[in-house]
């Protein structure tokens, strides 16, 4: 039972989460009167060496340490002393702990996200600039992503200390203080949404569903790997996992890289359907329709020419493109 209850292999990622959140406690307990000035310097100590334990890769995790939380106390304890430790719960759940934990973690994340997602797009606009002659048979529009992120980051960056485990905190604990030390935006007023929520978390994970939607658009057949990685493995991009499918898809966006060969050999006849029925509509009130192809009809099948017909914003002509350039590299930088 010990080993099926227990998380701590995953969530010890929280630990300087949980340390932070502990000591922005304690100090709050400590205004309020409930510690002493001692208790808390104790407490604040103990806490910073048990980081540094985890930071340094020297934390040793004992039978009994069922997650993040009750290791940290179990080490605390061992360096300050349980009576003094004892005291660093006073007044606060688990509940509003783990949330706390959790939303600082998923917070910083996003945050982190956001860089890389800046630094991609830039990438983006640098090669698409550099690639400018190579034609993909495909168009994707290009969208400000990072302003939905900001809003899942909104929503998540808020304080559920002080929520207690249901019914708020019996110490007149300052809130918004925790908030500030904490790097909250604010705070989250009802108590029962505020520990028992974890809508925060699935938002997050539909973010990056969507994200993940807009880059496997790429077409694997159209890149050339750099890197063999299996199809169906999982490969490491920037410290996180994104699993890759039969296809391909997403293992382009993150190994591949243009090839102007392939492009050019996936562009089929067909695509050009459009402009064969633009040809013929331009002539459809002059001729009868078995006599409205003209010797000039093979110029309707040139894959550059279809291209430059695309001039409105947001196109597929080098001019729109090269537009759309401008526009991207203005909203990253």
């Amino acid at each position: 039972m010990e080993q099926y209850n227990e998380s701590i292999h995953f969530d010890k990622l929280l630990h300087k989460q949980d340390i932070l959140c502990s000591i922005a406690f304690a100090r709050a307990n400590y205004n309020n009167g409930t510690l002493t000035q001692h208790e808390f310097k104790e407490i604040e100590r103990g806490l910073l060496e048990v980081e540094k334990e985890w930071e340094a890769g020297k934390f040793k995790m004992v039978p009994g340490d069922e997650d993040i939380y009750t290791a940290n106390e179990r080490r605390l304890g061992a360096i300050i002393g349980k009576d003094i430790a004892g005291k660093l719960h006073t007044g606060r759940g688990r509940n509003e702990q783990v949330v706390c934990d959790i939303r600082m973690w998923l917070r910083d994340e996003l945050i982190k996200l956001e860089g890389h997602l800046s630094s991609f797009l830039k990438v983006t606009a640098a090669r698409a600039e550099m690639e400018i002659d190579y034609i993909m048979p495909s168009y994707t529009h290009l969208q400000r992503a990072q302003t939905r992120l900001r809003e899942v980051i909104k929503r998540v960056n808020r304080n559920p200390l002080g929520c207690g485990a249901l019914a708020r905190n019996p110490f007149n604990i300052d809130r918004e203080a925790i908030s500030k030390e904490l790097g909250f935006e604010g705070l989250l007023w009802d108590t029962m949404a505020g520990v028992h929520d974890g809508g925060f978390v699935t938002e997050t994970l539909q973010w990056g569903s969507v994200l993940m939607q807009h880059i496997s658009r790429c077409d694997f057949l159209l890149g050339q790997v750099v890197d063999k990685v299996k199809p169906g493995t999982q490969a490491d991009f920037n410290g996180g996992r994104i699993h890759t499918y039969d296809n391909g898809n997403i293992l382009f966006t993150q190994k591949g890289q243009a090839n102007q060969h392939q492009l050019s050999s996936a562009l089929d006849p067909f695509m050009l359907a459009t402009d064969v029925a633009d040809y013929l509509l331009s002539y459809e009130k002059l001729k009868a329709v078995d006599k409205r192809f003209e010797e000039d009809i093979a110029e309707t099948f040139n894959y550059e020419r279809s291209v430059e017909m695309r001039t409105a914003k947001g196109d597929a002509s080098k001019a729109s493109v090269l537009e759309q350039i401008a526009v991207l590299r203005a909203l990253v930088e």
